[in-house]
């Protein structure tokens, strides 16, 4: 668990994750020496995976998203996560339970594109897609903290 100082610490940085260690500090209310070893103490233990960069992917020219949920056909599971790791539209993908094996989320530039994309993966799995309207919810972490085992 962390202790409210190291959850401030983390919030702090998902707000802006190049924050300096004085900003930090000041943000948190703390003097930089006392701030300066929790964030390595917290990437020691995996609390912190690392500092990320977002990106829009629509202003780099990608208006549309699709969830896509991917169903390998029999024998193909392996080829199939393997075409998925090596397709640069998909950006995420989780291996699930339930009847598809895979669902993933791509960014493409066209209809056209995304269907040149599921074209790839027809022969070897079935597909089902959604293409994304509106993302209600942005990709955020899970509740800090002790309100969180409630």
């Amino acid at each position: 668990m962390m202790d409210t100082i190291d959850q401030r610490i983390v919030e702090a940085l998902l707000a802006n994750a190049r924050l300096s260690l004085k900003d930090l500090a000041q943000a948190v209310g703390l003097s930089p020496p006392s701030v300066s070893e929790r964030p390595k103490r917290m990437e020691e233990r995996g609390q912190i995976r690392g500092y990320t960069l977002a990106l829009d992917p629509q202003a780099l020219g990608y208006p549309l998203q699709a969830i896509v949920r991917i169903r390998p056909l029999p024998g193909k599971l392996q080829a199939v996560q393997k075409l998925i790791e090596q397709t640069p539209e998909i950006c995420e993908c989780d291996k699930v339970t339930g009847e598809d094996c895979f669902v993933a989320r791509l960014f493409v530039r066209s209809i056209e594109q995304l269907d040149r994309v599921l074209d790839r993966i027809a022969d070897q799995a079935e597909t089902n897609t959604s293409v994304v309207k509106a993302q209600v919810v942005r990709r955020r972490p899970p509740p800090l903290g002790f309100a969180a085992a409630r």
